[in-house]
């Protein structure tokens, strides 16, 4: 399947933040604002912040090298999951995730090179000079990746030949789609991958969070069905390129509203079976899932997985969406710091990365 193409659909700042704390693949479990308690993996390699421009806005990233290797080495991109994410995988919602920190820290440790950036709206990049009531092309999150690839060959000591495209739950779409965005076909490693299209998950999301409010007592049988009746009318009216209707439940206000509509409409035509179908033959491809991620079931990677001739999967054992350890009942209040990033990621990115060049 050919990359969709978007007719300038907009999309405003405020609703892309709403859909990722509300609805996104990154939902909240645990979050702290302490110093970190574990040690974090790998080693902290070279590391220098840096900058370029993508549609007249300044954005800022971290480049990492390993230490201790001679000649050129290899590199990754690492794309951030969904809501305004920045570059080490943190978001409002979950301060302390580290998820592309650990990740670059963990590739430096196998001798490959990094740069991780902030997604506009994010961190250190911010909105930049962008009007927060503006709308945008969601696209912009393709230029963004786009720019931060061109920036990672432009770094002394990295090797053009021997790139890979790391994207995390929602980054994962973007990785992908690399292959049409960059002209050319890195290895890829999906972490944490969404393997159903977007609105198709959220409504999975939305209908797990009504039965826990329902057996909490948060809310009523008859609210329940109003509210995921009313996301799926919404669901079926994005789908069909119709406007949303007037009248949808206002607990749903954050999730499908207009201002959402167009984003939700761009991303959710992305089949990820789809996109791995036309992913290049010979592309090396990594699928990595933590078997306690609450976000994305293993059924979803399953049905990703059908649409790869060849590619190689590891789940982790004890691992949350985030790729750290978990250790507590589902919807136990756990604070990410407290909490090591699961060893078993590590091996395996460096037999995969060892055998794809």
């Amino acid at each position: 399947m050919s990359t969709p193409t978007s007719s300038p659909v907009t999309v405003r700042w405020r609703a892309l933040a709403a859909v990722g704390a509300t609805t996104g693949l990154l939902l909240v479990t645990a979050c702290s604002g302490e110093d970190p308690s574990v040690p974090p993996p790998g080693v902290s390699g070279s590391a220098r912040d840096l900058s370029f421009t993508v549609d007249g806005t300044e954005v800022f990233g971290t480049f990492t090298a390993p230490t201790g290797t001679a000649g050129a080495v290899p590199a990754a991109l690492i794309v951030s999951g969904s809501g305004p994410t920045d570059r080490d995988g943190n978001a409002q919602t979950r301060p302390d995730a580290d998820t592309n920190l650990n990740l670059a820290r963990v590739l430096a440790d196998a001798g490959v090179a990094s740069l991780r950036y902030d997604k506009l709206g994010s961190g250190e990049t911010g909105l930049g000079d962008l009007d927060p009531d503006a709308s945008i092309d969601p696209e912009v999150f393709d230029r963004q990746l786009v720019a931060a690839y061109e920036e990672l060959l432009a770094q002394p000591g990295v090797d053009p030949d021997r790139t890979v495209v790391v994207g995390h739950s929602e980054g994962a779409l973007f990785a992908l789609r690399a292959h049409d965005l960059l002209g050319t076909s890195p290895a890829l490693v999906l972490a944490a991958p969404p393997g159903t299209r977007y609105l198709d998950l959220i409504d999975r999301q939305l209908t797990e969070r009504i039965r826990v409010g329902e057996a909490r007592g948060q809310i009523g049988e008859t609210d329940s069905v109003t509210v995921l009746s009313d996301a799926r009318a919404g669901r079926a009216a994005l789908r069909g390129g119709r406007n949303l209707p007037d009248d949808l439940s206002p607990l749903l206000g954050t999730v499908y509203s207009e201002q959402n509509a167009a984003f939700l409409g761009w991303i959710d035509a992305f089949d990820p079976v789809d996109l791995a179908e036309d992913v290049p033959e010979g592309t090396p491809v990594l699928v990595l899932w933590g078997e306690e991620d609450a976000q994305i079931p293993r059924s979803d990677v399953d049905r990703l997985m059908t649409g790869f001739a060849d590619a190689d999967r590891v789940d982790v054992p004890d691992a949350d969406h985030v790729f750290r350890e978990f250790r507590d009942r589902p919807g136990a209040a756990v604070l990410d710091a407290d909490r090591p990033f699961a060893p078993e990621v590590a091996p395996a990115l460096e037999e995969f990365l060892d055998e794809a060049w």
